[in-house]
């Protein structure tokens, strides 16, 4: 009985890895009735499933978790690093060819290329990104000048 309760996760949490919602539309799915456990449906934002035995399902339509997928993307310029973007430009998300919910791990300017993570893992992307995890991560800038040495002391700065 211990073992089996260590596999329970928070249902929002559970519905996000199936790749139904984020955690707070998931939260809103549940408010809002639509969720069902083994038949019962379930409106307690802190309500625990466990993925291996309970039956969920959203409006009706069984759910299961979705397959973790990690993209290595060289960004080109151009590219807004971002999911959608209110003005129209081009996004990451559009170099991508699949059905999968993926997001961006970590940002690139709008005019910066290099290399971009993408997964629909959300525990991994937070893994990588969250400050907690001191992940030390490098950065190389071509220059079209010479770098001085006040130029210098202000990046150091910050």
């Amino acid at each position: 009985m211990e073992h089996a309760a260590k596999k329970k996760i928070r249902l929002n949490k559970y519905l996000s890895e199936c790749g139904i919602a984020s955690r707070r539309k998931s939260e809103e799915l549940i408010k809002d009735g639509r969720i069902t456990v083994n038949k019962k449906v379930i409106t307690d934002f802190a309500f625990e499933v466990n993925p291996e035995y309970d039956e969920v399902k959203v409006d009706g339509e069984k759910v299961k978790p979705e397959q973790k997928v990690y993209f290595l993307l060289n960004k080109p310029k151009g590219f807004i690093t971002s999911t959608k973007d209110e003005k129209g430009r081009n996004t990451v998300i559009d170099l991508i060819k699949t059905d999968k919910n993926i997001f961006p791990v970590g940002r690139l300017d709008y005019d910066t290329t290099g290399v971009l993570l993408l997964t629909n893992d959300g525990d991994f992307a937070n893994a990588l990104t969250h400050p907690s995890k001191k992940i030390i991560r490098e950065y190389i800038a071509g220059l079209d000048k010479e770098l001085t040495k006040e130029h210098r002391e202000r990046l150091l700065k910050g």
